[in-house]
């Protein structure tokens, strides 16, 4: 990811680059109310998180990605 700031008057943080794009489009994907993740999220959180079985979707210049639904905490 990138950020840099734009503007004089009033400054702005701003992020892109293939990070920000992919989270942006997998967020899109998601149905109201759902969660995905994509599999580095998903690996990294799988000790502490519940999932659904993956998903192949399909992203404009991406082509298939996995993810998962987010489905809520591990009981301790």
């Amino acid at each position: 990811m990138i950020a840099g700031v734009i503007g004089r008057q009033t400054l702005h943080l701003r992020p892109w680059g293939d990070t920000v794009n992919i989270a942006s489009r997998i967020t899109a994907e998601a149905p109201s109310g759902e969660i995905y993740v994509d599999k580095t999220t998903y690996r990294r959180l799988g000790a502490r998180y519940t999932f659904s079985e993956p998903q192949e979707l399909m992203f404009k210049g991406k082509g298939k990605m996995t993810v998962y639904q987010l489905l809520g905490k591990r009981a301790a």
